[in-house]
């Protein structure tokens, strides 16, 4: 076996979500626009593809990973990720994430495994919360907290043991007591069996996190997350020591599992946030998850999609939930897969997901959807 090509498929759709000034997506008004599958060809064995990629950085692997094996998966990712220094304009760990993944598709499919048996499987099946969009100005939509209740009821209707809510965000607010009401309003509305969790403003003063999180005390949520910039690991040292309510970070900070090791030698949060996309990929998320079962702190896995799904079907240690999102009462969720014929996390009425038993990432890409919507 030996990689042959790196490409960049890219097809057009139809997206039903616009971004705002800080980049959160809200339901919009339908456009074009075009996604993209990192595919990994290779010779004398099977094909590897995981959702999105950036062709700038694909092209770099093609030029370093070509004749290479693919199950030689650290290796290739060491290399990646070290050439991210001298190449920032070009490697990220986002972008060198489903070059990864999909290296991780091509052993599953190889072994004829699912990703998660692959690697030592814990769980065939991971409880869901329902992960909101951020607040709008829509009283339809999630503009007041009277909203937020209404949308977390139907959730639980749907079947949710869990919701977390993303709360108001520039431009739309950064009160800490408009948060404090949506959070108060939907605790009243749902009863006290369910979980709920909040992700705020992400860049609100010391004394404001600490009040949000006090008042989150009362209301016994699970955990707050990331209300402070997170490069300020001081702040969240401090949080953490003024808070009994679970801390949780560092979500998208630089810095991959060493990040992670920094913030657990300093106990500055209850628990550690690990995303395959926002570390670099399945291989390193595997370290940060080790890393964390091995100081016995809880680890939580960041996003959705199937490489997070995976991850979490290897945790037999925290990661309790699986972040099904993001939700909102005027957007379906299933567009957000776009060449699938049916998101990789479909959930029961109990609000549980089952991982995929196909080898591989466990992706079911239709084909002749892409190949009709192909943008050369």
């Amino acid at each position: 076996m030996e990689i042959s090509d790196i490409r960049t498929i890219r097809f057009s759709c139809e997206s039903h979500i616009d971004p705002d000034e800080k980049g959160h997506g809200h339901p919009g008004e339908p456009r074009e626009s075009t996604r993209t599958i990192t595919h990994v060809v290779v010779d004398g064995g099977p094909d590897g593809y995981c959702r999105g990629g950036h062709e700038a950085a694909n092209e770099f692997a093609k030029k370093h990973l070509v004749g290479e094996n693919p199950l030689y998966r650290e290796k290739l990712w060491q290399l990646l990720c070290r050439a991210e220094r001298l190449n920032k304009g070009t490697l990220t760990d986002k972008r060198v994430a489903p070059i990864d993944c999909a290296l991780w598709d091509i052993a599953g499919k190889d072994a004829g495994l699912p990703v998660y048996q692959l690697i030592g499987a814990a769980r065939d099946s991971v409880p869901a919360y329902g992960s909101t969009m951020v607040g709008d100005d829509d009283p339809d939509g999630l503009g007041s907290p009277e909203a937020y209740a209404d949308f977390a009821e139907e959730l639980v209707e749907e079947g949710y043991q869990a919701v977390k809510l993303h709360t108001w965000m520039p431009p739309f607010g950064d009160d800490p007591e408009q948060d404090i009401a949506a959070c108060r309003t939907v605790r009243e509305r749902v009863g006290d069996d369910i979980d709920l969790m909040l992700d705020a403003h992400h860049f609100y003063s010391r004394s404001e996190a600490k009040k949000i999180g006090k008042a989150l005390e009362d209301l016994d949520f699970r955990w707050i997350e990331e209300p402070m910039d997170e490069h300020s690991m001081s702040s969240y040292e401090w949080l953490s020591n003024e808070l009994d309510i679970a801390v949780v970070g560092p979500e998208t900070a630089e810095g991959r599992m060493h990040t992670r090791a920094e913030w657990i030698k300093r106990d500055i949060a209850d628990i550690i946030r690990v995303g395959v996309y926002d570390v670099g990929g399945i291989t390193p998320a595997l370290k940060a998850v080790g890393l964390c079962e091995s100081f016995n702190i809880e680890c939580e896995i960041h996003g959705r999609d199937a490489p997070n799904l995976q991850l979490l079907g290897t945790m037999a240690f925290p990661g309790r939930y699986y972040e099904r999102g993001l939700l909102h009462p005027k957007h379906d969720y299933e567009t957000y897969f776009p060449g699938l014929e049916h998101p990789p996390d479909e959930i029961d009425e109990n609000g549980v997901v089952e991982l995929p038993q196909t080898p591989g990432l466990g992706y079911a890409f239709d084909w002749d959807y892409i190949d009709a919507n192909r943008v050369e």
